[in-house]
């Protein structure tokens, strides 16, 4: 019984162990795959014999099968994978005579190739036509089974090596490839379906009422021509010919952004953003973005492209490892030593089949993974974009608009680079794993000190990886420092003109630029080091393992050595990688937790507004107990105790002092301002005039349309309500004009008017409008009050803040506010006598109507008119205070042109300015010397292993093993030594020019005119101040080493093979010649790409600049959907070039790798016909160890020239400003003037004559007047006269054509800028302030003391403002001064006068944005702190001039007019005295108007006259006291 039992185990037994045996496994797998060949032919001509040809034009151009591109491809590969197999099975891996298993792994092999190629050939020829909905049922089945059979087989390997057992490694290989490969196909089989259009989810949500999204996304990309990437077919995406259209076009033009193909829609943010936004969204849910939230969310968006590269890095590392591993088996074949027949040319061909493998994998992978990069960009740039356009008040004051931009341009940047380094991670083991497999096969248990050596190295390089991120990091926080203050600079350059504090400005940007400096060279020069680790590595490594070996007694031969030598080569990438991952992942990180933190600010509340149902309510605005703060930790609420109700069609004026609250309550109407408590009622939509302009740059049209549909009538309407038709017909180009940036080539009533006809246009249902006629004169404001207010939107609800009284009789509510509460509300004749607060601003408005009352009143006979009589009809304003005056013709060219950009060749100049800017170049020939020296070494240090090692073990070396190992390393510490000395040179010379051209352009820049400023958008001047000086920062040294000690290089391996076979020059000449006509071919092309990323960046920049100081106007006009539709098609643009850019790279690369391959197969084909003995078998081997980086060598070269070119780019872009024309010198020191110049103040102007450009007509035309010294003169006229020039030419911001100024005897035009504009003071219309604390902004020069400072901030009404803020005179002030009210900013530019205590004052509409009682006490302060200077006042409001000495009237750049005001009033016939008459007369209605309608203005222009001077009765209690051209009046409309 015993005997039976035991004898049955052993059949049992016996059977498992026949069952894993390879003949039965491989048998029966290839019985399978035979099976599956027979049944996919009957399959296919089943299909053939029964269906319809399918009409291609029958299957939806949109429909695309998931899954089918990715399926193809692995099917080939697997293919060629099998192919590879069998062929080395069959001539490499057979020894002796072929066993049972032997034959059925063959056949297995053999039948796989078949039958994947079988698959392949279907699915490319007949799937690809079909209509069917998901893959045959057959292929799902068979990669199912093909999946479950593979696995089975990798567990048995894994069983049978836990037992000991042995088993060869293309088995290993072979089973591990195929497990993978099915778990792809499983996948496949699962999911793969054919899709109609997009999905759903991928549907942009941005316009939900859209029906079709991808004709939609066509359509809006105007129909141009898609990325022939979408359509190619598998040979060219292969190949990336798909490209070659491109470079036809770019190598016969210049191309520009219309000739870049638009991305495919699957790479477009349009559709990728929405995706990753709804995952995003759905993983939140509800709660706060964290980072693992945010990447996990970009990671399952974008994982099939991540996978795919993941795939692509690992047979990329596989085939990089065949040549050292086969090397050593070379030498043995040249020395004799052969396993069978053909053994060299099989051995050729796994060279060449590793190099193709190789060459594909990497392009595609490097292609891919800035696919993924591009594609993670853009969406986090459109997510942070969108963000700003929804942030609350509190979080959008803690963040400056430059910081949010650095989020796009630097961290969402940063995050899409980390697509480079994010399979490193898993990849780094695998490298030194294979490395250390391959060393253990050469020099056995050495491979352990080199496995040390290599630890060490890589702990060495950790330390210095953090040191790195650190210093990056501080670099970066200072280049965030210097960019916030160039942005303030720039966007404020006028005033630091008019003030003469340009160069004070500039020696922060340089001292901020200093601090940058100080951590740039920290980071460099620690770079340097870890460049000498780099290429110290290898050698380092070499050296342990090696003196281990002789330690050890390991005999050393040349095909070994050759071989380790070869592996630690490639074991330099993963030791240079890993600090490089470790700085990058925290970088990354750091971003990420910046996104994320921005991410996660508040927004503004949607339910502070409850928006009524047009008709369910009769009140368009109600505001029940409302209050609301702008912060809301404060205890003090900016408004408070709100109750307002606004029925519709009715207008309501908003008064009160400065910083009352009036601009706030429009606020919090337009739900911009924090609820506290109450509730907010709207009834309509809205539309929204802010007091200081926001104006897009782009066309005047656009700007007005505002995304709406042309209606020609109503444009036509909007445009004569608000007065612009006449300063269209100026323009050159009309409505079509495009406008600079925030408008700079408008004036500032031209800004206001165009952001009044944007609101006009809407057809709104509630307006409000923020003290809009405050920076237009008298005329142009009754027109606009009458034709706007009073006409177009005769029906809405406007709700207007003003400080001019004579516009509140005309309102149905006035509302007076006071400390945020509204303190009087009701109409004119009802809230006069009710309290104090609105009798104070009646009060301030008789002060200044009657002012003149104070004066002598001489006879009219002393009335002084100069040149011709002009009619005062109704004008159209055309100049404001920024210098452009519009009556004038403006030059046939748009004042914002395209960028500049070079085309063709980068000029030789550039790289010669480059060179030789640093120590006249000096350091450019020691490099070089270092370098060549370091690669002599290192040839010498090979050269003396393979001479010195026997070729096998039975040969006696020529030399003793400590001879050998000592003058190894004397060679390996001499290179060591060179190539350190080479890095230090090369960072010193790369410091030093970057700082050079640093301050060469930032002093160009603050010395150009003010007329470059006009016509230069920020963004551009930022662009090189940022990206462009951190390429000569950090990358152009770089990269122009990589080329020079790549070419050397290169010279190196070719001299190494050629002493081997010369015969190598016969291919590698023909090739050299074409990968020079490539790389020219390319570079026509690549370096317009490059350029056309600089241009497109900029407009990017600069939209989301506008977007984020625009923002509040955006909301209110509920555009926040077309603005974001912009921000992405602006980084489609943006992205299409970086696309193309990075394909073009690697369809270069592609065609170098083939070049090179051809001379390295050339090569090995050539050493292995040679007779055995003819070539020395180490030499031999050394040149083949060479020629394995050829084609990377090759490559390098060539890319190195490309991209040297392309970042060259940077420095022609920079050293374009450094030749911007300059203002007249800044100091004459032949010339100065007195201390106390000027000590009178006189001015005399003669013949003066000023035009903007030489092509431009003259905008002051033979000027000439004096005004007396110690005196007040107001300068008065219709907006356009010419008054702004004249104060312009007056601080020279632009110099006169013919004539000159004397001031005090001294001709202005004979002396500095800086002498001249630092002894004249100006406060400008539009008030500046910087950020930083009060103090800097009222001496941002640091010259007084805080007793001098407070003194003044009690003289111009601030002293109190300032010590109730917590901090006092360090109180912090927001960017652009954002959290003070524009009257308060005002006050703060007086303060800043009064400081100065200048002998001349200029006051440019001072008093613009404040309300009439603060007016009245800025003339007291300016009449009691300026009694003896000369003050010249530009005034749009007649009170603030009536106390003037004199009074100059302008017209047309004429003087008109010219005496006393009194006497100037006094006569009825004078122009001057019919500037006050518009106010009421506007309102009268003109000639033009229809009979009634007249008759009805001039009743109502009598009532508000009666009713302003009734209130002027009241207050001062007398008749007698009223001005007479009241009763003049009066008389005049009865």
């Amino acid at each position: 019984m015993m005997m039976s039992l035991h004898f049955s185990n052993l059949i049992y037994l016996g059977n498992i162990n026949f069952l894993l045996t390879p003949v039965f496994l491989r048998g029966v797998f290839a019985s399978a795959h035979l099976v599956l060949l027979i049944v996919l032919s009957v399959y296919c001509v089943y299909n053939r014999v029964t269906n319809k040809p399918v009409n291609s034009l029958e299957v939806n151009k949109h429909s695309r099968f998931f899954c089918y591109r990715s399926t193809l491809f692995s099917s080939l590969v697997l293919s060629i994978f099998y192919l590879l197999l069998c062929v080395l099975k069959y001539f490499f891996w057979r020894r002796n005579r072929w066993s049972d298993g032997d034959v059925a792994i063959q056949l297995d092999l053999v039948l796989r190739t078949l039958a994947w190629v079988v698959i392949f050939a279907y699915l490319y020829a007949h799937f690809s036509n079909s209509r069917e909905s998901k893959f045959p049922l057959i292929l799902r089945i068979w990669w199912g089974f093909f999946f479950l059979f593979s696995c089975s087989l990798l567990v048995i390997d894994l069983v049978l090596h836990s037992n000991h057992r042995f088993l060869p490694i293309h088995l290993w290989s072979l089973d591990v490839i195929s497990a993978v490969a099915g778990l792809f196909f499983l996948y496949a089989a699962l999911f793969g379906k054919r899709e109609e259009g997009e999905s759903l989810l991928e549907q942009p949500l941005l316009n939900s009422g859209s029906s079709n999204v991808l004709d939609e996304f066509e359509k809006s990309r105007g129909g141009q021509n898609v990325t022939p990437f979408a359509n190619a077919n598998l040979f060219s995406i292969l190949t990336f010919s798909w490209l070659s259209p491109m470079f036809a076009v770019g190598y016969k033009k210049t191309i520009d952004l219309d000739d870049v193909p638009q991305l495919y829609h699957k790479d477009s943010v349009k559709s990728v953003y929405p995706i990753i936004k709804n995952k995003l969204d759905s993983y939140c849910n509800n709660g706060g973005v964290t980072n693992f939230k945010l990447v996990k969310a970009l990671f399952f968006s974008l994982w099939r492209e991540i996978l795919l590269t993941a795939f692509l890095a690992l047979t990329y590392n596989l085939a990089s490892y065949v040549g050292p591993y086969l090397i050593d088996t070379f030498v043995q074949f040249l020395n004799g030593q052969r396993e069978f027949r053909n053994e060299g040319y099989v051995l050729v061909s796994a060279f060449i089949f590793a190099k193709l493998a190789e060459c594909l994998s990497q392009r595609h992978w490097y292609f891919r993974l800035q696919q993924v990069g591009i594609r993670a960009r853009g969406t986090l740039v459109a997510m942070i974009y969108k963000k700003s356009q929804s942030l609350s008040s509190q979080a959008k004051q803690s963040h400056t608009t430059g910081e949010i931009i650095n989020y796009m341009a630097v961290d969402a940047e940063r995050i899409g680079d980390f697509s480079w380094y994010m399979h490193d991670a898993w990849l780094i083991p695998i490298q030194v794993s294979l490395a250390l497999s391959i060393l253990y096969k050469n020099i056995g248990l050495a491979s352990i000190a080199a496995l040390v050596a290599t630890i060490i190295v890589m702990l060495i390089n950790v330390p210095l990886g953090k040191l790195l991120e650190k210093f990056q990091e501080k670099l970066m926080d200072c280049k965030d420092e210097r960019m916030k203050k160039t942005s303030e600079i720039l966007r404020n350059m006028r005033i630091l003109k008019l003030q003469a504090w340009e160069m004070k400005f500039l020696s922060k940007v340089i001292e901020l630029r200093k601090n940058e400096e100080g951590w740039l060279k920290k980071y460099v020069y620690s770079n340097a080091v870890t460049t000498f680790i780099f290429w110290g590595a290898p050698t380092f490594v070499a050296v342990v393992s090696f003196v281990s070996c002789m330690v050890m007694g390991i005999p050393l031969e040349s095909g070994k050595i050759l071989s380790a030598l070869a592996t630690f080569r490639i074991l330099q990438e993963p030791i240079y990688v890993l600090p490089d991952l470790i700085s990058m992942a925290v970088q990354t990180k750091v971003s990420l937790d910046r996104i994320k933190s921005f991410l996660n600010l508040n927004d503004l509340d949607p339910d502070v507004i409850e928006y009524v149902p047009r008709g369910t309510s009769e009140f368009a605005v109600e505001i029940h107990v409302g209050n609301f703060s702008w912060d809301s930790s404060s205890s003090n609420p900016a408004l408070r105790d709100l109750n307002v109700q606004v029925r519709r069609g009715m207008r309501v004026a908003v008064c009160g002092t400065v910083g009352s609250g009036k601009s706030s309550l429009l606020a919090s109407i337009l739900g911009e301002v924090p609820k506290v408590s109450g509730s907010v009622k709207l009834s309509g939509t809205k539309a929204y005039v802010a007091q200081s302009p926001w104006i897009q740059s782009g066309k005047i049209e656009e700007n007005i349309l505002f995304g709406k549909e042309m209606d020609r009538d109503r444009y036509e309407m909007v445009l004569e309500a608000c007065a612009l038709k006449k300063d269209l017909e100026i323009f050159s180009f009309g409505d079509q004009t495009v406008i600079g940036e925030r408008g700079i080539n408008l004036s500032g009533g031209q800004k206001q008017r165009v952001q009044i006809a944007r609101a006009l246009y809407q057809e709104a249902d509630i307006y409000l409008f923020d003290d809009p006629f405050s920076a237009v004169d008298a005329h142009t404001g009754a027109h606009l009050f009458k034709k706007c207010l009073l006409g177009l939107l005769a029906s809405k609800t406007i709700i207007y803040v003003t400080h001019q009284v004579e516009f509140l009789p005309s309102a149905d509510l006035i509302l007076v506010m006071k400390d945020g509460r509204i303190v009087q509300s009701g109409m004119y004749h009802e809230i006069l006598n009710s309290g104090t607060e609105f009798m104070e601003l009646v009060r301030a408005h008789k002060t200044a109507l009657s002012a003149i009352d104070d004066k002598p009143r001489p006879s009219s006979e002393n009335f002084v008119r100069v040149g011709n009589d002009k009619k005062t009809g109704e004008e159209d304003e055309r100049e404001g205070t920024n210098g452009k005056t519009d009556e004038i013709v403006v030059p046939k060219a748009q004042i914002v042109q395209e960028e500049e950009r070079e085309k063709g060749k980068v000029n030789f100049q550039v790289y010669w300015k480059y060179l030789t800017m640093a120590y006249g170049g000096a350091l450019v020939p020691l490099i070089l010397l270092a370098q060549v020296l370091f690669q002599l070494l290192e040839i010498a240090s090979n050269y003396w292993m393979a001479w010195g090692t026997p070729v096998s073990k039975d040969m006696k070396p020529p030399v003793e093993g400590s001879t050998l190992i000592v003058v190894y390393v004397e060679l390996a510490i001499g290179s060591s030594i060179f190539v350190l000395l080479r890095a230090l040179l090369l960072v010193t010379a790369g410091y030093k020019t970057a700082t050079l051209l640093f301050n060469k352009m930032h002093f160009c820049i603050f010395h150009a005119p003010m007329s470059f400023f006009d016509a230069t958008p920020s963004g551009r001047i930022l662009n090189r101040a940022s990206t462009d000086q951190s390429a000569v920062d950090l990358n152009i040294p770089v990269l122009i080493e990589k080329f020079a000690f790549t070419v050397i290089q290169v010279l190196g391996v070719v001299a190494v093979m050629s002493q081997v076979a010369w015969q190598i020059f016969v291919v590698f000449i023909p090739v050299i010649v074409a990968c020079i006509f490539y790389e020219q071919y390319y570079i026509a092309t690549a370096r317009e790409l490059s350029r056309l990323l600089g241009v497109n960046k900029a407009p990017l920049i600069q939209h989301f600049s506008e977007s984020i100081s625009g923002s509040s106007t955006i909301r209110s006009f509920d555009q926040e959907s077309r603005f974001m539709d912009t921000n992405l098609k602006l980084m489609d643009n943006y992205s299409q070039s970086k696309f193309h850019n990075a394909g073009a790279l690697q369809w270069l690369c592609f065609r170098l790798d083939m070049l090179s391959s051809i001379v390295f197969t050339f090569s090995l084909v050539f050493l292995i016909s040679m007779p055995t003995g003819v070539i020395n078998p180490g030499f031999a081997g050394l040149a083949v160890t060479y020629g394995l980086n050829l084609n990377t060598l090759l490559l390098m070269t060539m890319w190195s020239i490309c991209n040297v070119e392309n970042k060259m780019i940077s420095v022609e872009r920079i050293l374009q400003y450094t030749c911007i024309p300059s203002e007249p010198p800044l100091v004459i020191e032949a010339n100065r003037p007195d201390q106390d110049w000027p000590s009178d103040g006189k001015v005399d102007i003669h013949d003066l004559q000023v035009r903007y450009a030489p092509h431009m007509p003259l905008v002051l035309r033979g000027l000439t007047c004096s005004f007396p010294g110690g005196m007040k003169t107001g300068i008065v006229g219709r907006t356009g006269s010419g008054k702004s020039t004249l104060i312009q030419t007056l601080f020279r911001i632009i110099e006169p054509t013919a004539g000159h100024i004397i001031i005090d005897g001294i001709n202005i035009s004979t002396i500095g800028l800086h002498e001249l504009r630092s002894r004249l003071s100006i406060i400008p219309q539009d008030p500046t302030m910087f950020e930083g604390s009060v103090r800097s902004n009222l001496d941002p020069l640091e010259e007084y003391s805080d007793e001098q400072i407070w003194e003044a901030l009690d003289r111009c009404q601030l002293g109190d403002e300032v010590r109730r803020k917590e901090g006092k005179l360090d109180a912090a002030v927001a960017e652009n001064g954002e959290n003070w009210s524009v009257g308060q900013r005002q006050l703060v530019c007086l303060g800043r006068v009064l400081l100065k205590r200048s002998k001349f004052l200029v006051l440019d509409e001072a008093t613009a944005s404040v309300d009439t009682a603060t007016d009245n006490l800025i003339q007291q302060t300016l009449r009691e702190q300026f009694s003896n200077c000369t003050v010249i006042t530009i005034a749009h409001r007649i009170s603030s001039v009536l106390d003037s000495d004199f009074v100059a009237l302008l017209d047309d750049g004429l003087l008109l007019e010219y005496d006393t005001p009194t006497k100037l009033l006094d006569n009825k016939s004078s122009l001057f005295s019919k500037l006050d008459l518009p106010i009421w007369n506007g309102l009268a209605g003109d000639g033009n108007d229809r009979v009634e309608d007249g008759v009805k203005g001039r009743k109502l222009a009598l009532e508000c006259q009666k009713l302003v001077m009734v209130s002027c009765l009241l207050v001062r209690g007398t008749e007698e006291e009223m001005p007479n051209d009241f009763l003049d009046i009066s008389s005049s409309n009865s």
